[in-house]
């Protein structure tokens, strides 16, 4: 198996990722950087006429939207991108009302957090996929592993799971197939070489590569880190379909599911011209799971 190939979609763009990434008083602040400013369309639009809507996302690298941007000025809606720090924040913050639609997330993710408190939420429609990567500064490839070596992976279940899934097909580790694709520690049935998993928030995973052997890295903190999926010892074998569990979505609450506004949101997301935004920008390291 060549460890570094995935299936490219002809279709992705979980965490935080997606996927791998708010409420009351931990809501950060809403943050528009300059390359997400406003066309002159949009500029030159009455400010009464113009629509704005707050997008959840985790990390910092999301100019993908800009091309969202430049799509909906015809409109008067401008997608205004509102930064979270880590991924249980943007759930809580659009359950909430503080936020409009969030775009950070797969959807074992969000089936995850729907069952477990209680929101709310549906998929407004698919957006990328983000390849989960095992990364190193002290390796080279999964086949130098060796006995007791740590790997950092995060500690929400479903990219843990996800981690765990990877390293079997890598040949590393076993794990119980009644746990689904979303095994816990407790799933690990094999370890031949006693490797040590260091569970940590998944936006710390790379803070950790200088502690560990390895560290499993999503998608958005992969590219705020200056990595790219080029860089990793070994990458997720990507599923097409739209059932794949790892596609990440725009996210909205249901009683907006057919909010007029949030359609041609999702419209202009799912366009060549975004697919072309999200291949050029990110470079393999996000591709587009939506059909255009």
């Amino acid at each position: 198996m060549n460890k570094n190939k995935f299936l490219t979609l002809g279709l992705s763009a979980a965490l935080t990722l997606s996927l791998a990434a708010c409420g009351g008083g931990n809501t950060t602040e809403s943050k528009t950087p300059e390359s997400a400013a406003p066309s002159a369309a949009a500029e030159s639009a009455p400010a009464a006429d113009l629509t704005i809507v707050k997008v959840g996302v985790v990390g910092a690298n999301n100019e993908q939207w800009d091309t969202v941007n430049e799509l909906l000025a015809k409109d008067n809606i401008k997608c205004e991108m509102v930064e979270f720090s880590e991924y249980k924040l943007p759930n809580e913050a659009l359950n909430a009302g503080e936020i409009d639609l969030n775009a950070f997330q797969h959807k074992a993710y969000l089936n995850k957090e729907i069952a477990d408190l209680g929101y709310d939420l549906s998929v407004l429609g698919d957006t990328i996929i983000a390849p989960l990567s095992l990364y190193s500064d002290k390796i080279t490839s999964v086949e130098e592993l060796k006995e007791n070596d740590k790997i950092a992976v995060p500690s929400d279940p479903t990219n843990e799971g996800r981690c765990f899934k990877i390293l079997e097909t890598a040949g590393l580790i076993e794990v119980d197939p009644e746990a689904g694709y979303t095994p816990e520690l407790k799933d690990i049935t094999a370890n031949p070489l006693n490797l040590e998993f260091v569970e940590v928030e998944a936006a710390n995973t790379a803070s950790l590569l200088p502690d560990v052997t390895a560290a499993f890295i999503n998608g958005a903190h992969a590219v705020d880190n200056g990595l790219n999926v080029k860089d990793a010892i070994y990458t997720e074998q990507v599923q097409p379909g739209s059932d794949n569990p790892y596609i990440n979505i725009i996210a909205v609450r249901t009683a907006d599911l057919e909010n007029e506004t949030y359609q041609k949101v999702l419209a202009a997301y799912q366009s060549a011209e975004t697919a072309a935004a999200i291949e050029e920008i990110f470079q393999g390291t996000y591709l587009p799971a939506f059909e255009y």
